[in-house]
């Protein structure tokens, strides 16, 4: 392993460096090569344990980077997962396939109809697995408490900025403070650690990073930026006008000293850095404490941590342990994957559990390498993010 002047580890795999993605996913339900293993395990030696599930593909922001100002055609309901279809997935996943963590996505979970039903039988499967939920928040402080007695463990809350005005140009709705009510809710009924989600755009907030990061450390709140991906309804993403994460880094690093973490990273998505209040002595930014440097002498204590999951520019393929399930019942073996499995057809059509189990295992067996976004053949998928689940 090589080492960068920002910190980054530079992988050499394929599946560290994220190449090649595929086209189109190719099922493998019976390859004689798949090893008798009933976990979800594929050909680069990946385990998925984490198991993504959007529940609606609706939301109530029109993030700019996401969807247009009119919205997107809405998913019809009888096409959607029944509560107990999810239910039945789910517990397909925990019970036959050794997914141990489930995270609830949308569009915006909390416009699903249910939810505290679903998030409850959820919680008692057995064994139970960690609950999670994404949400922008909308909502969230009314239902902050529900949430909490349904099982839910911890949340992520999508935050950009703390200027009202941009909030409005971002995501084409005035409901910051509505946000921000909600994560304090969300602090106060135990749904600890709120986790907020920032994504920085350029010339509308990437000069926030170090006032998110403040705020954050002062509410008690983690912090993640992630590098905006070609996710969005328009297919307009260029990867010039997206801040990477070493620019992330260097704004941050203009304000304060930041140092790896050197707790084990594993599957997350989120390279995580502790953030210090500073050195006895030198520039904040001087001493940027990376690996094999040796330790940064004159810091001052550890106020918290701060993640930047560089999905674009430093992508964790390697490492991957999720599956993903969309809100009508698609298998997806990666974010980015062209292809997905019908599993919404097999629930209606008589499957057994155990045919849906085998099916699952063969479509994670075949999962690609990486996403491939930096393969010249590279295809954005054909659904936006609200669709695929976060």
């Amino acid at each position: 392993m090589r080492t960068a002047e920002d910190g980054y580890p530079r992988g050499v795999s394929v599946t560290e460096l994220g190449l090649p993605g595929l086209r189109a996913a190719s099922v493998a339900r019976h390859d004689p090569a798949r090893p008798d293993d009933p976990r979800l395990i594929d050909r680069f030696g990946r385990v998925a344990t984490d198991l993504r599930v959007s529940l609606t593909d609706r939301c109530n922001l029109r993030c700019t980077y996401c969807m247009p100002a009119e919205g997107l055609d809405w998913t019809p309901k009888d096409e959607l997962l029944t509560d107990d279809e999810i239910v039945r997935l789910v517990g397909i996943a925990v019970r036959q396939l050794g997914i141990n963590e489930v995270r609830f996505t949308g569009g915006e979970p909390l416009l699903r109809k249910g939810l505290e039903s679903v998030l409850h039988q959820v919680s008692e499967l057995d064994p139970r697995p960690e609950i999670s939920l994404t949400t922008n928040g909308i909502g969230l402080a009314r239902r902050a408490e529900a949430l909490k007695a349904a099982g839910v463990n911890r949340l992520n809350v999508s935050l950009d900025t703390l200027r009202p005005d941009r909030f409005a140009t971002i995501t084409r709705r005035s409901r910051l403070s509505d946000v921000l009510d909600g994560m304090a809710a969300a602090r106060a009924a135990g749904l600890n650690p709120v986790k907020v989600n920032t994504v920085l755009l350029r010339g509308v907030n990437d000069d926030e990073a170090p006032a998110l990061l403040r705020y954050c450390l002062e509410e008690g709140y983690q912090l993640r930026f992630i590098e905006q991906m070609p996710l969005d309804a328009q297919h307009g993403w260029q990867r010039s006008e997206m801040i990477t994460a070493s620019e992330i880094l260097a704004s941050l690093r203009r304000e304060f000293i930041l140092t790896p973490d050197p707790a084990e990273r594993g599957g997350a998505p989120a390279e995580r850095w502790l953030v210090h209040a500073g050195p006895s002595s030198g520039a904040p930014g001087h001493a940027s404490g990376a690996p094999g440097r040796g330790p940064v002498v004159g810091l001052g204590p550890v106020l918290g941590t701060v993640g930047v999951i560089g999905s674009v520019t430093r992508p964790f393929c390697g490492a991957c342990d999720r599956t993903r399930l969309t809100a009508d019942g698609q298998l997806r073996s990666c974010l980015f994957a062209r292809g997905e499995t019908d599993l919404r057809a097999l629930l209606r059509g008589g499957a057994s559990d155990e045919e849906i189990a085998d099916t699952w295992r063969g479509t994670m067996w075949a999962k690609a390498a990486g996403h491939g976004i930096d393969d010249p053949g590279f295809l954005q998928p054909d659904r936006p993010m609200s669709a695929i689940g976060g």
